[in-house]
């Protein structure tokens, strides 16, 4: 990595020693720009336990094959340290339609069949959750997907899941991190070609059984005759894949539950890292349903569904009953999808599983449903780990799991959000409702009759570049010291600093205890509690980036959603103060 005095040497190498020659040029145009050359070469992006993302361009600090090459190198000294079985068991590859992903997939495919580990790669682009799939079906030692979710078209990224079909365990993440700053020079990793590794069977193909089963799979998570009992010939549908993976697998899936009357945003069905009919691939934006509410308006469409590029996060608008369309929020797909797959549910002891950050009504319906309920850390990793420690130990069947982010899993056959499911599970939902007479956005204001209405909402601090990381610090350090005083007109219940381990308590006189906290592990989260009102903060793992999060009660749907964006106003004028 390099150093504060010797970034500059670091750009002079890349910039003339012919291992780097592909950047040659591109450097070359910025040699007398010194922010930009530091900016890239100050250090090497941080490989964490959602693995690297960033902007694809040369340098050090940013998404390149010599990175890629380094990463996989990483992975592969890591998997022969375990032994010849973990070898043999080998690692399998998936890559979204963003630029570059097949090229950094087939260097890391290169990298590992080189080292002596067996290594699958998926013929086409693929889904998160087929990746993760793939995991468990082939029954690999670590999987790879080369992907930056929804990110712009600059971005990619490098995930790594482990042997149970979920983002790797930060133990894991920290050796393989550990190899990566052993190797200090690039130019003495060794370039493998992925054709001659293919030609000689060193490198295969994932087999189409996989990806049968997989499809077989999902269609398993609602009922046989699920056409008849929710009538979902009936219902309308507007899909897009924003140019992504989705486009071979959601309308497949939803001609197998009997949705027949699904319009594709043609312009948005092929695959095209460049994004280029939408100013961000991201299922949460509502700029992103441009194309689809023209669709949908001309052919009188219930609701209109989403898919990001690598098809793991799932957005959806909805006609309401004055026949306009509304974009609801992750969140208020999480509650629609977790009643559904309650009242659908035959297992015994089940259990669901949301975030922090995520709505508080999922603990709510689950109560009042006699449904185990668990919260974890922001992250689909941690669903994962509460899916292996309890159904596999035979402590209950895993149901439901979500994040506010627009990512659901409705079954424990992957580890990964799945918006290839959560599409077919939103229309069968859409179409059960409508059979009532109902829309999904009357859907929702029956769960806030019956539970208490609830709104969430979410910024975020954009802090770029090596300046933006200490401001990040900085403001996440002023906050912290003041305490319950964050706010100057109230103080929380109680709060949570996860960094320091500890949960504070308001006490009778006004006074706050602390007690060491059990049911978070340490990570670099302030949650606070005022009643129905809460905000929480936290770096984000993949981008530069401080996210917060809100919540507000209120007598219904209209007035939660006026109190949240009251709440996220004053908060946000009080941290930007700081």
């Amino acid at each position: 990595m390099a150093k504060d005095n010797n970034y500059l040497s670091e750009y002079r190498i890349w910039s003339s020693d012919p291992y780097f020659s592909a950047y040659h040029a591109e450097l070359a145009a910025i040699a007398n720009d010194p922010a930009e050359i530091r900016e890239r070469f100050y250090k090497e992006p941080d490989f964490g336990t959602a693995g690297i993302r960033g902007v694809m361009e040369a340098g050090l600090n940013r998404i390149n094959i010599p990175l890629v090459r380094k990463v996989s190198t990483a992975i592969a000294r890591y998997v022969n340290s375990l032994g010849r079985a973990k070898a043999k068991a080998g690692i399998v590859i998936g890559y979204d339609s963003r630029n570059n992903s097949l090229a950094f997939a087939r260097e890391a495919a290169a990298v590992f069949a080189g080292a002596g580990i067996r290594t699958y790669v998926h013929k086409e682009i693929c889904p998160v959750p087929l990746l993760s799939y793939s995991v468990r079906t082939l029954g690999t030692a670590m999987g790879v997907m080369i992907t930056a979710s929804h990110n712009p078209k600059e971005y990619n990224g490098y995930k790594v899941y482990g042997p149970d079909g979920a983002q790797l365990s930060p133990e894991d993440s920290a050796e393989i991190s550990r190899r990566m700053s052993r190797i200090v020079d690039f130019r003495k990793l060794k370039i493998y070609d992925f054709d001659e590794l293919a030609d000689s069977g060193k490198i295969e193909y994932c087999p189409d059984t996989v990806i049968d089963g997989y499809f077989k799979t999902v269609r398993a998570l609602l009922p046989d005759d699920v056409a008849g009992h929710s009538d979902t010939a009936e219902l309308k549908v507007v899909y897009t894949a924003l140019h992504g993976a989705g486009a071979a697998f959601v309308p497949k899936i939803l001609e197998e539950i009997g949705v027949s009357n699904v319009y594709t945003v043609k312009s948005q069905m092929a695959p095209d890292g460049n994004f280029p009919t939408v100013p961000v691939p991201n299922p949460e934006n509502p700029a992103a349903y441009k194309r689809a509410l023209t669709l949908a308006k001309r052919v009188g469409a219930d609701l209109i569904i989403a898919t990001d590029p690598d098809s793991d996060r799932t957005g959806a608008c909805i006609r309401n009953s004055d026949g306009e369309y509304e974009l609801i929020t992750g969140n208020e797909i999480g509650e629609i999808l977790l009643l559904r797959r309650i009242a659908l549910n035959k297992q015994p002891r089940p259990f669901a599983v949301s975030t922090l950050v995520s709505t508080r009504l999922s603990g709510k319906i689950c109560r009042g449903r006699g449904v185990k309920y668990i919260d974890v850390l922001t992250g689909f990793k941690f669903i994962g780990e509460q899916i292996k420690l309890l159904e596999e130990q035979g402590n209950g069947h895993f149901i439901f799991g979500f994040e506010e982010s627009y990512g659901f899993l409705a079954g424990s056959y992957c580890r990964d959000k799945d918006a290839v499911a959560s599409c077919m599970l939103l229309c069968e939902a859409a179409a059960f409702y409508k059979k009532r007479g109902l829309t999904l956005i009357d859907a929702l204001e029956e769960i806030y009759d019956e539970f208490g209405a609830q709104h969430e909402v979410q910024t975020s601090l954009q802090l770029k570049g090596e300046s933006g990381a200490a401001e990040m610090q900085r403001l996440l350090t002023a906050v912290r010291a003041l305490g319950p005083d964050i706010l100057t007109w109230i103080r929380p219940e109680y709060y949570l600093d996860l960094l320091a381990g500890k949960r504070y308590i308001r006490t009778a006189k006004g006074n706050y205890r602390s007690v060491a906290e059990k049911e978070f592990p340490v990570s670099d989260v302030l949650y606070y509690s005022y009643g129905d009102l809460w905000f929480c903060m936290r770096p984000s793992g993949t981008e530069p980036k401080i996210k917060i999060y809100f919540g507000a009660g209120g007598q219904d749907r209209a007035e939660a959603i006026i109190n949240a964006e009251s709440f996220k106003n004053l908060v946000m004028t009080r941290i930007r103060g700081l």
